[in-house]
Parts: structure tokens; sequence; C-alpha cells
């Protein structure tokens, strides 16, 4: 037989069996077409997310989500008034960094992560790892972050000279022993920044722990807390209250903001501070007990 009628008679007995030859191709269609389709994802549409994602530095960028969205209007403000050199919006989101990592031999540990506060400007350039973690409230920030070790001073110019100036975040205002550590680094002046949470008395709680770590180390303190983002995103968790606060080396409050976002610019009198310390003494004439026991 030729093969023209092979074709012919193959195409005859096609027509002729139309329907049971459309189940067929019918059933391949079914049986393939989920298998192109996932091979499609897997090397298609998902590799090329997955390049994306590894490749693309603003995928690769952290960003820190914030308590408040400043608009354009308010770095516009700073910018108009006569004591402010320059505004830089992104400082902000570079205020910290979060590393992670695993320890060796630990790959089914989660990652742990460090929280950090950069400090940078001219001839500084260094970071501090937050040293008390936020177990309280119901909150365990440990089961995800991993705690630094190292008290941290910096110098900084000032008209007069370099002012020593310590770094804390947050919780650790609660903790005064790292401040007089602090302190006897040299420390003249102590930062502190947080996203203090809402509640009664946080606000008044925060304003006299910035007071005291100001008394207890005869120094400056400089508090600042996130503004108050309003009862939604507070109800979330610690998101700020507000309420940054500059004290005295005895306690005293040089300037204080309110819940909303502000721009606070005080002077402070590294002279008297040092004259408070030597006058009050609490640095020189402390003593540094061990595990206290009992008499008995």
């Amino acid at each position: 037989m030729k093969r023209p009628q092979v074709y012919r008679l193959a195409l005859a007995d096609l027509l002729h069996d139309r329907l049971v030859s459309f189940c067929q191709l019918a059933l391949l269609v079914a049986l393939f077409s989920p298998l192109l389709l996932l091979f499609s994802l897997k090397y298609g549409i998902v590799t090329a997310l997955l390049d994306d994602l590894s490749s693309n530095p603003e995928t690769l960028r952290l960003r820190a989500i914030g308590s408040y969205h400043l608009q354009e209007d308010f770095f516009a403000a700073l910018r108009a008034r006569p004591d402010v050199r320059f505004v830089i919006p992104e400082t902000r989101a570079i205020a910290a960094q979060i590393y992670l990592s695993r320890e060796p031999g630990a790959e089914a540990a989660p990652p742990a992560a460090d929280v950090q506060m950069i400090a940078t400007g001219p001839g500084v350039d260094t970071h501090y790892d937050k040293i008390h973690l936020y177990d309280a409230f119901g909150f365990t920030e440990s089961d995800t972050v991993a705690p630094g070790h190292e008290p941290v001073v910096i110098s900084v110019d000032g008209d007069s000279g370099p002012v020593n100036v310590g770094l804390t975040l947050c919780y650790d205002v609660r903790f005064p022993e790292l401040y007089v550590e602090l302190a006897r680094r040299g420390a003249q002046l102590i930062t502190v920044h947080a996203s203090w949470g809402t509640g009664p008395g946080k606000l008044e709680q925060w304003t006299l722990l910035a007071r005291a770590r100001a008394i207890d180390t005869t120094g400056f303190v400089a508090a600042v807390d996130q503004a108050y983002p309003g009862a939604e995103l507070a109800a979330v968790g610690p998101t700020g209250v507000g309420g940054s606060v500059v004290a005295s080396a005895v306690g005293e409050v040089l300037a204080s903001a309110g819940s909303d976002p502000q721009l606070l610019i005080t002077d402070i009198d590294l002279a008297a501070a040092q004259k408070a310390r030597e006058t009050i003494a609490v640095m020189s004439n402390r003593t540094y007990l061990g595990k206290a026991e009992s008499l008995r």
C-alpha cells in the first residue's frame, strides 16, 4: 500500500471516530498541562522572581517600620529654621540595622538578630549592640535577638571641644549600672533611643527614668522616643509615646517634647555638669558590692 493511501485512511479513521480522538486528545492535554505549568513556574516565573530577590538591592534592603510617617512638609519646615544647617530625611532609616546569622553547627536553630544603633558622622563610625533585651510586658525579644555585651562611648565635636557620648537603646534605660559604667568610661552625655510602649504611667516612667539616670551619673541624658502614632498602632506593640527629654546632671528637665514629632535644640553646660559630678561625688564614692549574703 502506498504511503499517501495510508495517510488518507488514517485521516478517514480519525474523522470517523472523531469523538474518541477528541477524548484521547483531551486526556493528553489534561495529563501534560499541569506538568508544563509547574515546569514553567519553576524555571520561568519563580526563577525570575528569586533571581530578582537575590540581586536587586532594593529587595535586599531592610526597611525600618516606624510608628510615624514624616511628611515632606515636616522636613521643609526644618530646613526653613535658621538654626538648622541641613536635613537628611533618610537618616532616620539608617538609625538601626539587623544582622541575621546562625551560630556554627546550629542549623536547626532560628537566626538571631543583633539590634544595632549606628553612630556615624565626621570622625565617627561605630555602632552599639543593644545589651538589655526586652523580655517584659509579655514580649520576649530574646527569642529572636542576640544581646550585645560592650558599652560604647564615642567622641563628638562640640563648640568648646570634644564631648564624650554614651550610647544606649530603649529598655537599657531601666538599668542604672550600664549608665554608671558609661560615665566611668568618661561619658558626659548619654543618649537613649527608644520605642517606648504606651500604657498607664508609661510616659511618666520614661521621664522619671531619664532623669534618674542623669542623677545616677551626674551627667546629661538625652532620651529620644518615637512620636505617638495613635491608638490603633499603639495597641499593636511598643510604638512610642513621644515625650523626648533632655535632663541635666542633677535631674532637671532642660527641654522636653510632646507626643507629636518635634525637633528639640538645647545647650548643655559641660563645666556645670563636671562641677556637679565633683560636688555630689557619687561616681568617686561608689562602692561596688559583691554578692549580697545574709548575716545569719
